[in-house]
């Protein structure tokens, strides 16, 4: 059973089901950074910070925000160590936020199909 019925053209769209699929997706990745971050962290056990700065071009400070808007609502995890004397931060995204991304990803691609 299809969980959103397609409404009969009438030439107008359907502003209701298009409000479900909307509510579906997840604000924390609505930005193209957490997006990014997300993505990077989905296909890696984790990730570096100098990696992801270089991949999602961003600066230091801009980077710093997005990954502490993630960890605050437990999305990813940080790791700290000690390389020699320097310190290596990485990251790694939860099992919560492995199940989120997923969902948001699920609702984009339900709201995709619904469109063709």
């Amino acid at each position: 059973m299809r969980p959103y019925r397609r409404r009969r053209n009438t030439g107008k769209p359907d502003n209701t089901i298009v409000k479900n699929f909307i509510d579906r997706l997840n604000k924390a990745f609505e930005n193209r950074i957490r997006l990014g971050i997300m993505s990077a962290l989905m296909v890696n056990a984790s990730v570096d910070f100098l990696t992801l700065k270089e991949l999602l071009d961003v600066t230091d400070g801009n980077l710093a925000s997005h990954i502490a808007a993630l960890e605050k609502i437990e999305y990813i995890a940080v790791k700290k160590e000690f390389v020699g004397k320097k310190t290596k931060t990485t990251y790694l995204a939860t099992k919560l936020g492995k199940m989120e991304f997923n969902h948001h990803l699920k609702a984009l691609e339900d709201l995709i199909k619904h469109s063709e």
